[in-house]
């Protein structure tokens, strides 16, 4: 009989996870990225157009095919490059040269200015 219960709280538990986690499962695709440097904006790139540029003469961010990735940086640890190409989900971040890339989503617009 406490089998019984152990499975059935088990259940439970494993459905309360589940239900959980779906929230990080969701990965919106973004349309758009804003380069941050030192906290301030510098640039907010289309992720629909192909470009590369250089930001502050460290980190070298790559636009492709709806993803965007930093392609090359001077940083000792290279974290920034490792994440490789991204479409949204969590900021890719340099520490090291201050850089955020900020993934922005169509539902993220407040309003547009014509």
């Amino acid at each position: 009989m406490k089998t019984k219960y152990w499975l059935i709280g088990f259940a439970v538990l494993a459905v309360i996870c589940l239900v959980c986690s779906l929230p990080l499962l969701h990965h919106e695709t973004a349309s758009s990225a804003e380069i941050y440097s030192d906290g301030k904006l510098i640039k907010t790139v289309s992720l629909f157009i192909d470009q590369e540029f250089t930001v502050n003469g460290h980190n070298t961010v790559t636009v492709k095919d709806g993803t965007i990735a930093v392609t090359d940086a001077d940083c000792p640890d290279g974290y920034c490059m490792k994440r490789g190409f991204c479409s949204g989900g969590t900021d890719i971040v340099c520490l090291p040269n201050r850089l955020v890339i900020h993934f922005v989503a169509e539902s993220d617009i407040d309003a547009v200015v014509g």
